[in-house]
């Protein structure tokens, strides 16, 4: 990409400021157009912080001075325009009022450069988020590269737009279309902005000059606002549309636990026709709402990703994996390996499995791929093996069959034999010890795991599993490889279950259990959802596999016995009758295109408090237990994982900040008294003793 650093010399610059900012670059073309680079020091991204505000004041009151013909804001950085607000800066926040007075003057910032006296125009390219986008809504225009994105991610911290763009989005955009970006976090590419009247221009990076010629000099056709817009801003309207809103966003996010989305529709709905108050308004709502334990919690998980991404490593040397077993794990693997550059042969004895798998492959590439060349380079990279001959090749085989310890081993014995040097064996088991796998192995140190979840397109964790044994280079590149897919390792040593499903199986078995007490399954899964968790354990239980849970819940209770809850017979009854979920249509709900039908049945009964806790605590109590055997090392590590592969409530912060969050004594009190009354699977661990 030609940035704007080559972009000014070629026009023939005069410095204007050398030397006198450290995070912008301000120059000016024989024009008499100054340019104003952010280039962030020290960071690879533009993000806003209080020092960076700061100097763009300063910026702003030599430019009021010089008086140039116009001013154009690019960036320096390859990653993009600017990705919004360093949120190092949100941490710990507690004072609501000492929030609002930093955020005011950020606001006087945003809104001098909204009041130069000079046409104004932001040329944007890659991601602008955020904070980023106010800046540039600041502008007088707007010019996108091809490559560009916007939107405002706030609402998965827990906060909404607080630099004055809830006020002039919904100016500028018929707020209909404007309030669900908000609401939900998503974000739109150049065509779709410019099509909203969010951008006046999308172009090459090769025309930017000329499209700033004619912004500056007046001939670019600028997006304005629709008359739909004034009558969506009467008082009465926006009433009645705030209604609505509040009824869609219900549906994924009851207020309780994320209150932003709730607070961005009242802000508008009180505000929408008076910009001063609205802009008032919108800093005291954004300070509130950061110092909720919400916010807090949802920036802490933010940090927590950045941290995993961080284990990944760098220097990726898979580029061919071989994927054995084309099931519903097994082909989705194989399936996103493909999306993310790496070339895919998929093996299976028999046809009609990695058929399907293929078709699920297009259907994904059709939602996540924005080209349609880019999902045919997807689908080339994705080929059928029924001779598994990618073995021969692979820098990497994966496999993924039934979860049968003989099974796997038979599959080793066939293709070890024709691995090449230096080619890692994985495998995807969800609760089978390496340790028992590896037996049978000619070179057991190149074994270890690459556990995934389900639906691998939306969990993010990978569990990357070692024995005492397993090559720690080849260890090292399994996680690069993770990072290289866009997926999060977590680094564990091989125990049943791991960490996850360790955590995870009490959770679905303690449910199952109160299916045998006649408990409805609807109100089991409405205590889980009521305590924030994204779906119930009765429909996870399906989402996973009814036959991956009972042979999970098996292998897990022959290494730890009456700590689980009793495996139910009937569930063996169900998957021999291959009612299996999702993937056959049918366990405990009915499915229908990917989704459960529950037949519109209400909740018959209020979940009580001890429901959930019999649900939630013994996740704690798991994590705690692994914490202390040494399985992982790291608490706040352990709290990603179980949020990135299970959907743990992310505004509670993952089941160990819960369990500090809610007292550890309120936690080992509580088991205890679960313990006497039902039984000893709820016994507190040991490791509580000197948990932190």
């Amino acid at each position: 990409m030609n940035v704007l650093g080559d972009r000014v010399l070629e026009l023939g610059p005069k410095p204007a400021a050398d030397g006198l900012y450290k995070n912008f670059k301000l120059t000016r073309d024989a024009d008499g157009v100054a340019w104003l680079l952010f280039d962030r020091e020290g960071t690879s991204a533009n993000t806003l912080s209080a020092d960076l505000i700061e100097e763009l004041d300063r910026v702003l009151a030599e430019l009021e001075s010089q008086r140039p013909t116009g001013l154009v804001i690019r960036s320096a950085k390859k990653s993009g325009f600017i990705a919004g607000a360093d949120v190092n800066a949100f941490r710990g926040a507690t004072d609501s009022s000492a929030v609002e007075i930093e955020i005011g003057r950020a606001h006087a910032v945003i809104d001098r450069l909204e009041a130069l006296r000079v046409p104004s125009v932001a040329v944007i390219h890659g991601f602008c988020l955020g904070g980023g986008l106010e800046v540039a809504l600041a502008c007088q225009m707007r010019i996108a590269i091809e490559d560009a994105r916007f939107g405002f991610p706030e609402v998965m911290l827990g906060l909404h737009p607080g630099l004055g763009g809830t006020v002039r989005f919904t100016q500028l955009v018929n707020p209909m279309q404007a309030m669900p970006l908000m609401l939900t976090g998503k974000t739109i590419d150049a065509r779709k902005a410019k099509s909203l009247g969010l951008v006046d221009a999308v172009t090459q990076e090769r025309h930017v000059r000329n499209a700033v010629k004619d912004a500056v000099s007046g001939r670019l056709k600028r997006a304005r606002p629709g008359l739909l817009n004034n009558v969506l801003s009467l008082g009465p309207v926006r009433g009645f549309l705030a209604g609505r809103m509040r009824g869609e966003t219900a549906k994924a996010a009851p207020e309780a636990h994320y209150p932003a989305p709730y607070a961005l529709i009242e802000l508008w709905e009180k505000h929408g026709g008076d910009r001063a108050a609205m802009l008032n308004a919108e800093k005291a709502s954004f300070a509130k709402l950061m110092v909720t334990p919400t916010a807090q919690n949802l920036i802490r998980v933010f940090f927590l990703r950045e941290q995993m991404k961080k284990l990944a490593g760098s220097g990726n040397k898979i580029e061919h994996v071989h994927v054995i077993g084309a099931g519903a794990m097994g082909g989705d693997i194989a399936a996103w390996c493909a999306g993310q550059d790496m070339r895919v042969t998929l093996a299976d004895m028999k046809a009609e499995p990695i058929a399907s798998a293929i078709k699920r492959a297009a259907d994904l590439y059709g939602k996540i791929l924005r080209k349609r060349t880019s999902v045919r380079d997807a689908l080339d990279r994705l080929m059928p093996d029924m001779q598994s001959e990618g073995v021969r090749n692979a820098d990497l085989i994966i496999e993924a069959v039934p979860e049968k310890l003989e099974l796997k081993q038979k599959v080793y014995a066939g293709l070890e034999p024709k691995m090449k040097p230096g080619a890692i064996l994985a495998t995807n088991t969800s609760s089978i010890p390496l340790q028992d796998l590896r037996t049978t192995l000619q070179k057991p140190e190149r074994l270890l795991g690459l556990h995934f979840f389900n639906p691998v397109s939306r969990l993010q964790l990978v569990e990357v599993v070692s024995h005492d044994g397993t090559d720690a280079q080849l260890l090292k590149e399994a996680l690069a490889f993770v990072g290289a897919i866009d997926r999060l390792p977590l680094p564990v040593k091989s125990s049943p279950g791991f960490v996850v499903n360790r955590a995870l199986t009490p959770y679905m078995l303690e449910a199952m259990l109160m299916l045998d007490e006649k408990v409805d399954k609807t109100v089991i899964d409405a205590a889980a959802k009521k305590f924030g968790m994204p779906m119930g354990p009765i429909e996870l239980a399906d989402q996973v596999g009814l036959d991956i849970c009972l042979d999970v819940g098996d292998m897990l209770r022959s290494k730890f016995g009456d700590m689980l809850p009793p495996t139910p017979a009937w569930l063996r009854d169900k998957v021999a009758n291959g009612e299996l979920g999702r993937k056959t249509g049918k366990g405990f709900y009915t499915w229908r295109d990917g989704k459960a039908d529950t037949g519109g049945m209400s909740v018959i009964s209020e979940p009580s408090a001890e429901m959930i806790d019999r649900l939630i605590l013994p996740m704690s109590n798991v994590c705690v237990a692994c914490l202390r055997e040494g399985i992982v090392d790291n608490a706040d590590v352990v709290d990603g994982a179980v949020i990135f592969g299970t959907g743990y409530a992310p505004f509670r912060g993952g089941p160990l900040n819960y369990a500090r969050t809610r007292g550890v004594e309120n936690v080992v009190s509580t088991l205890e008294a679960l313990t006497d009354k039902f039984g000893g699977r709820f016994t507190p661990d040991a490791g509580w003793e000197t948990f932190k």
